[in-house]
C-alpha cells in the first residue's frame, strides 16, 4: 500500500461521525508508537510533519520512516505538512512525496490568505495532493506557531463559504477555543469549545471536512508523572476529551494531537531515568517511551476520535 490522501478518509469520517487522528512525528520511535497503536485498533492515520520536524529529522528520513510504517502496518496513512506558512515550503513537501499540505495564511488579511491558499491549492491539485487551509487564529505556542491571546481570534462563520469557494481547499481548520501547546489556559480558566461556531460552519459548508488544531488534552497522568520525577508543569490544562469526541461526531474530520505525544514520551523517560540513574542505553529508555505513545494513541483513537475499526 502507498501513501494516500485524506479525501476518502474524510468522506467516510464525515458520514460516520468520527474523526481521523493527525499525529505529529519527529523521529522513529514516535512514528513506531503511533502506527503500532493504530494497527492494534485498525484505524486510519494522518502522520503530520511541521517545518521544525523537517529541520530536526530531515525530510527524506521522515518520508522513508513513514513509508516503512506503511509496509509494517498496511494501514491507510496520509503524510501531511502541518502549518506550512509559505508557498515554497508547501511546494517542497508536495515535490518531496507528501500527500497533503496545510497552508496557514491565518496571520494574513482575509484577502491575502485567500490568494496564498489558492496559489498552494492550484499547485497541489495539479500534483494530486490535497490542501488544508485555516481561518481564525489559535492562541498558544507549539513548534514555529506562536500566537498571543491578544492576537488570537475565533473563526468568522460568515467568511467560510467565500474562502472555500475562492481557494478550492479540501478541508478547513477553524478556531473554536482550542489552543496550541500544553499551557493552553490560565490557571482556573475552564476550557470551552464554541460549538455554536462549529454548528454554523457546518450549516454553511454541509459535508465539508473541518479540522481542529491544538486539540491535545494534556493528559493529567503524564503531567503528574513529569512533576513526580523532577518536572514543573503545575498549570498545564488541555481540552477535555468528551468535548473533542462531541466535535468528532459533528463536522470535524481531523483532530491534531502533538503535545500529548511529547508529554507521554517525556514523562516516561523522566520516570525511567529517575528509577535507573546509571543507565545510558537509548534503547532502554526509548522502548518504554514508545510503548507509552502506543497506549496513548490507542486511547485517543477509541475514546476521542472514534475511528477504531475504520481502516
Amino acid at each position: 500500500m502507498a501513501l494516500v490522501t485524506t479525501t476518502e478518509m474524510f468522506k467516510k469520517a464525515y458520514e460516520g461521525g468520527y474523526a481521523i487522528g493527525a499525529f505529529n512525528v519527529n523521529n522513529m520511535e514516535i512514528i513506531q508508537g503511533i502506527t503500532e497503536g493504530a494497527k492494534e485498533v485498525n484505524a486510519p492515520l494522518i502522520l503530520q510533519v511541521s517545518s521544525g520536524a523537517r529541520k530536526y529529522a530531515n525530510h527524506t528520513y521522515l518520508v522513508k520512516l513513514v513509508e516503512a510504517a506503511i509496509i509494517e502496518t498496511n494501514l491507510p496513512i496520509a503524510l501531511h505538512l502541518d502549518h506550512g506558512d509559505t508557498f515554497e515550503l508547501c511546494k517542497s513537501c508536495i515535490d518531496g512525496g507528501f500527500t497533503s499540505v496545510m497552508i496557514d495564511g491565518s496571520h494574513h488579511s482575509f484577502e491575502d490568505n485567500i490568494a496564498l491558499t489558492k496559489q498552494v491549492v492550484d499547485y497541489a491539485h495539479a500534483h494530486g495532493v490535497v490542501v488544508e487551509g485555516e481561518l481564525g487564529r489559535l492562541a498558544g505556542i507549539e513548534d514555529a506557531v506562536n500566537v498571543s491571546a491578544e492576537d488570537a481570534s475565533y473563526t468568522n462563520p460568515a467568511q467560510v463559504e467565500e474562502f472555500v469557494a475562492k481557494t478550492g481547499v479540501d478541508s478547513l481548520a477553524i478556531a473554536i477555543g482550542t489552543s496550541h501547546g500544553a499551557y493552553k489556559f490560565k490557571p482556573g480558566q475552564k476550557p470551552q469549545l464554541r460549538f455554536d461556531i462549529l454548528k454554523e460552519v457546518e450549516k454553511r459548508l454541509p459535508g465539508f471536512p473541518i479540522v481542529l488544531h491544538g486539540a491535545s488534552s494534556v493528559i493529567p497522568e503524564f503531567v503528574e508523572m513529569i512533576n513526580a520525577h523532577g518536572g514543573k508543569m503545575p498549570d498545564a490544562i488541555g481540552i477535555p476529551e468528551d468535548m473533542l469526541r462531541e466535535a468528532a461526531k459533528m463536522a470535524v474530520c481531523k483532530i491534531n494531537i502533538d503535545s500529548d505525544l511529547r508529554l507521554a514520551m517525556t514523562a516516561t523517560i523522566r520516570k525511567y531515568f529517575d528509577e535507573n540513574p546509571s543507565h545510558f542505553d537509548p534503547r532502554q529508555y526509548l522502548s518504554p517511551a514508545r510503548a507509552a505513545i502506543k497506549d496513548m494513541v490507542k486511547r485517543k483513537i477509541v475514546n476521542v476520535l472514534g475511528c477504531d475499526g475504520k481502516a
